[in-house]
């Protein structure tokens, strides 16, 4: 009784992880009682440069106790059997559903195979596949059920596991290389929305997590990957096929030509811990690529949760911070994110580099790795460096009718006064701290969080900190850039 229910329950949810949309190819067929334990290979050809396959299989006789189990070849190998505990399935280049093998989609003949357990005497059944070709670079993770719900939603940018460097303590072994499921339960623990799983130079973490994704509906499991190169280190999210890493080798001979390859995948290059000293003990940790093109940098980790364990707190050398505001000064639109560094999924929540510890909060227009990454390029985002659970931080600010939010873009004239709304929740608002172009600003603050600065002649920016009673930094705010408004405007 209890297998049935753990079957049905995956024949449920499982759907809300299929492919969607029109369908590449549909194959239907019937199967009768003379299919009773045997096996039925459907064919179909799979052309050339196909990067995912995606299918969704379903079939009618259950009221006659027919059942029909799932399996597929490809021209070459096998590929994976589910029997009857799966609706749908993908294999792509990089992962796989559970029960299925991951690896590269070869052209030619692939067969469906279908095995018939039980089909009584004289019945009839038909059976339907949905095929679906992804021939481009993989697409996101599929979206969880808050995927359309907009909303802010709290995450860790930066994790490693057994996949790279990640080591914990579990079960009797001592500290080993920690297991993917380690860091989804601490994720869980934290109350967090979505991580993602930035092992160095790889995407062989994006296995584990298509199989544990359908076990958390509403931890959103994205799979990243922190380049790792000798002048520095960067988290890509987005793409998972290989980015090449060797930069300074033939193969890479620049910067420049590696944020090109990421580019062209279609991914966010994130620079990380910029500030941290590069040598021995930390070989190409800091940010010393000459020639970066910096206007392909859409994010910069201004807060990381190693160098809180380092220092006692989140400011001080190692702070990203000045190297991001530096950036701003020079007119480029770059997002300030936050992430853990967690290298040990056992660390305790309350400790410096524990996962969600910072966490980066997104508002997005749902709970998919799209519209995230999506929040992300537009800058309505906050890094709240204790993990909490319900401290806020938004800003806005209008003139003439006209309003922006947290990475948006205001125009005003020289001279207009520009009417700014600080919302801050879960936080003492007594701690607000108003930052221009890098410097504080000590406009008069009304008990509501208004203020109030004029425009100048040249391009500037406003954003927001939040401090406690001690001085300590709690939340990070993204700038409003103001932009002087055309003559005549």
């Amino acid at each position: 009784m209890l297998r049935w229910l753990v079957l049905v329950a995956l024949l449920i949810a499982w759907p809300a992880y299929a492919q969607t949309g029109k369908p590449d190819l549909i194959l239907n067929g019937e199967i009768t009682g003379a299919d009773h334990q045997t096996y039925k290979p459907v064919t179909f050809d799979v052309p050339a440069g196909v990067a995912r396959l995606s299918i969704a299989f379903d079939y009618t006789g259950r009221e006659n106790r027919t059942v029909v189990d799932l399996g597929l070849l490809d021209p070459v190998r096998f590929r994976g059997w589910s029997g009857g505990n799966k609706k749908a399935l993908f294999i792509s280049t990089e992962a796989a559903t559970a029960s299925y093998l991951p690896g590269p989609l070869p052209a030619g003949q692939w067969t469906l195979l279908l095995g018939v357990p039980n089909a009584r005497p004289g019945s009839r059944a038909t059976y339907e596949a949905k095929v679906w070709f992804q021939r481009a670079p993989e697409p996101p993770p599929a979206a969880l059920a808050k995927a359309t719900t907009p909303g802010w939603y709290r995450g860790d940018l930066h994790m490693h596991t057994a996949h790279s460097d990640g080591g914990c303590v579990t079960g009797d072994a001592p500290r080993a290389p920690c297991p993917v499921y380690r860091t989804v339960l601490a994720a869980l623990a934290a109350g967090l929305d979505f991580i993602a799983v930035t092992d160095h130079n790889t995407t062989s973490q994006a296995q584990a997590l298509a199989e544990l994704q359908p076990s958390f509906p509403n931890l959103l499991l994205m799979t990243g990957r922190e380049v790792t190169t000798f002048q520095g280190h960067a988290n890509v999210f987005g793409p998972t096929a290989f980015i090449d890493f060797r930069l300074g080798s033939s193969s890479v001979p620049t910067i420049r030509d590696l944020q090109r390859a990421v580019t062209a995948a279609g991914g966010i290059f994130s620079i990380n811990h910029p500030a941290v000293p590069s040598g021995e003990q930390c070989m190409g940790c800091g940010w010393t690529a000459k020639d970066t093109d910096f206007d392909a940098v859409q994010a910069i980790e201004v807060a990381n949760g190693g160098n809180e364990k380092a220092l006692g707190g989140f400011e001080g050398v190692l702070s990203g911070v000045p190297f991001w505001e530096n950036q701003l000064n020079q007119g480029r639109r770059i997002t300030a994110i936050g992430g853990s560094d967690n290298h040990d999924a056992g660390v305790p929540h309350d400790q410096p580099s524990a996962l969600g510890r910072p966490t980066t909060v997104i508002r997005a227009e749902g709970l998919s790795s799209e519209a995230l990454l999506t929040g992300l390029r537009a800058g309505r985002v906050f890094v709240d460096l204790e993990g909490t659970r319900d401290r806020m931080l938004d800003l806005s600010a209008s003139v003439d009718g006209v309003s922006a939010v947290m990475g948006g873009v205001l125009e005003a004239r020289p001279g207009q006064t520009i009417s700014f709304v600080a919302t801050i929740t879960g936080v003492d608002r007594a701690g607000l701290e108003l930052i221009q172009d890098g410097l504080p600003i000590h406009p008069p603050v009304s008990a509501t969080g208004q203020f109030e600065i004029q425009m100048g002649r040249r391009q500037t920016w406003v954003r927001i900190n939040v401090r406690d009673a001690q001085g300590r930094l709690l939340l990070i705010g993204n700038p409003i850039y103001l932009s002087p408004a055309p003559q005549g405007s």
